[in-house]
C-alpha cells in the first residue's frame, strides 16, 4: 500500500500566471509559450485555440512547476500535459523521457494517439503498455526505447520486474491521468512499486475531472511546491450539455430505451450499464431488434475491446453499450447522446459518463433512467435538482447519487403513464414486451424492423442542436 503522508494543501498555491491577452478567447498557443513546431502541430489536428485548462496549466508547466489539474471532462486535459512534455523533449531529447499512467487500457491508446499526432513532425516514439496484450511483443517494443510510455500500473510493474534491461531510472516526467481513479482501483500497491524505481528529481503532473483526498496520500509522488490549476467545481458539467431524466419502473426500462433510440434515430449513442452481464444482454436485445449496437466491457479480450471502439469511432456502429470502462477520458467526438441505463453509484461517475458527449465546445444530451430505489437497492438521494430527498424516498442515507446540476426535464410517474391498459394481442404491456423479445430471438435479424410504440409513450425531442 502507498504509505500515507499528507501533503500540506496550504502550500498548493493557485496559479500566479497572468495571461498577456486580456480576452481569453483570443489567446493562442504561441501566447502560452509554445514553440512554433508545436503550434503548427496543434493547427494540423484542428486545435484552434487553447482550452481553459490548457491556458492555465501550460504556462505553469513550462516554468518547471509540478501541476495538479482539475477540470471537467472534454476540456483538453491531455493537451495540457502533452504539449509541455513535448517541448521539454525537444530541448533535452532522451529515451524513456515521460511516463503517463492511466486507469484503463482504452484511455492509454487514446493518449498515445494524441502524443503521436502532436509529435509527428518531430519524430516522437510512443509505446502503449497495457494488460491483455502479448508481453513478449511489448518487451520488444520497450527494447527500442521509446520517448513516451503510456501504461496501466499493473502491466508496467510486470515489465519492471520481469523484462531484462528495462528500467526508468532516467525518467524526467510522471503523469497520472484520472489520478483519483488510479488510486481507487486497487492500484495503490502497483503505484508504490513504480514510485520506488523512478527518480525523485522529476516533474509530476496529476490530472483528473474529480480529485479525492487519496491524492494527498502519495508519499513518493514528490510534488515539489505544486501549483493547483482548477477550472471546474466538483459537480460541474459543460454548459452545452442538456441533461434530463426519466422516472420509470425497472421492468419497462428496455421498452423506453428502444423507444428513445427510435425517436432520436440518426444520432450516435453511448448507453451505460452497471454490469458486464447487463451490457451484453442489452446489446443482444438491441441487435435482435435491428439496431447497430456493439458492447464494451471489462470481460472482453483487449482485441475485441479495441475492435468495438474502432467500429464506433468509424461510425459503422451508432450505439455503444458499455460499463464504466468507457466512462473515463475517452474522446469520441461524434457522441450525441449519453443514456444512463443503470444509474451510477457515485456522483463523480455520473460526471464522467455524461462527459462523453458535449466535448470540445459541441452540444450534447444525456438521459438518465431513474427507477424505484427500493427495487434497485440504491442508498442515497435519488432527487434531481433537489426535487426529491432521501427521506421522501424512504432512504436512510442522504449521499447524493445525481448531482444538482441535472435539471428535471422529463418526469413520468409510473402509475399515470403506464396504466393497466391492454396493447397488442390483448396482452398487458409487460407480457406483450416479453412476447416481442421471444419473437426477436426466434427469427433472424433481417426480418425485424424497428417497432412502433403506442401514442401514450412520452415523446422526446430528437436531434442535437449544433
Amino acid at each position: 500500500m502507498v504509505e500515507e503522508e499528507s501533503i500540506d494543501v496550504s502550500k498548493i498555491v493557485e496559479s500566479d500566471i497572468e495571461v498577456s491577452i486580456s480576452n481569453e478567447d483570443e489567446t493562442t498557443f504561441k501566447d502560452l509559450g509554445l514553440i512554433d513546431v508545436l503550434c503548427e502541430a496543434c493547427e494540423k489536428i484542428k486545435w484552434k485555440a487553447p482550452s481553459k485548462i490548457q491556458r492555465e496549466a501550460i504556462p505553469v508547466a513550462l516554468k518547471g512547476k509540478d501541476v495538479i489539474g482539475l477540470a471537467e471532462t472534454g476540456s483538453g486535459k491531455t493537451g495540457a500535459f502533452a504539449l509541455p512534455i513535448l517541448q521539454s523533449l525537444l530541448e533535452n531529447p532522451q529515451r524513456y523521457f515521460a511516463l503517463i499512467l492511466t486507469p484503463t487500457r482504452e484511455l492509454a491508446f487514446q493518449i498515445a494517439e494524441q502524443f503521436e499526432a502532436l509529435g509527428a513532425s518531430i519524430g516522437v516514439k510512443c509505446a502503449v503498455i497495457v494488460g491483455g496484450m502479448d508481453m513478449m511483443a511489448q518487451a520488444l517494443t520497450l527494447a527500442k526505447k521509446p520517448h513516451i510510455l503510456i501504461a496501466t500500473p499493473g502491466r508496467l510493474v510486470d515489465h519492471l520486474e520481469n523484462t531484462k534491461g528495462f528500467n526508468l531510472r532516467a525518467l524526467k516526467f510522471l503523469v497520472m491521468d484520472e489520478a483519483d481513479r488510479i488510486l481507487n482501483m486497487d492500484f495503490e500497491v502497483e503505484v508504490d512499486k513504480i514510485l520506488k524505481v523512478i527518480p525523485r528529481e522529476r516533474r509530476t503532473f496529476l490530472f483528473s475531472a474529480t480529485m479525492t483526498k487519496k491524492v494527498q496520500k502519495l508519499q513518493r509522488a514528490s510534488l515539489r511546491d505544486p501549483v493547483k490549476v482548477e477550472v471546474s467545481t466538483k459537480y460541474q458539467t459543460v454548459d452545452k450539455l442538456q441533461q434530463s431524466y426519466l422516472f420509470i419502473p425497472v421492468k419497462f426500462k428496455d421498452v423506453y430505451l428502444v423507444h428513445i433510440l427510435n425517436e432520436m434515430a440518426g444520432n450516435t449513442f453511448m448507453v451505460f450499464c452497471a454490469t458486464c452481464s447487463n451490457t451484453m444482454r442489452t446489446a443482444l436485445l438491441l441487435r435482435n431488434l435491428g439496431f447497430n449496437a456493439v458492447p464494451l466491457h471489462g470481460q472482453m479480450s483487449q482485441n475485441k475491446r479495441l475492435g468495438a471502439l474502432t467500429k464506433f469511432r468509424a461510425k459503422s456502429r451508432s450505439i455503444l453499450i458499455s460499463t464504466d470502462v468507457a466512462s473515463r477520458g475517452l474522446d469520441i467526438p461524434h457522441v450525441d447522446v449519453v443514456i444512463n441505463f443503470d444509474i451510477p453509484t457515485h456522483s463523480k461517475d455520473y460526471i464522467h459518463r455524461v462527459g462523453r458527449t458535449a466535448r470540445a465546445g459541441r452540444a450534447g444530451k444525456s438521459i438518465t433512467f431513474v427507477s424505484q430505489p427500493g427495487r434497485m437497492g440504491l442508498s442515497g438521494e435519488i432527487g434531481v435538482g433537489g426535487a426529491r430527498t432521501g427521506e421522501e424516498c424512504g432512504l436512510e442515507s442522504r449521499e447524493r447519487l445525481i448531482p444538482e446540476c441535472v435539471s428535471p426535464r422529463v418526469e413520468y410517474p409510473a402509475r399515470e403513464v403506464l396504466g393497466p391498459g391492454m396493447v397488442g394481442f390483448g396482452l398487458p404491456l409487460d407480457r406483450f414486451c416479453a412476447f416481442c423479445c421471444l419473437v426477436c430471438w426466434a427469427f433472424p435479424v433481417r426480418f425485424i424492423k424497428p417497432m412502433s410504440f403506442p401514442s401514450w409513450l412520452p415523446k422526446i425531442d430528437g436531434g442535437i442542436e449544433r
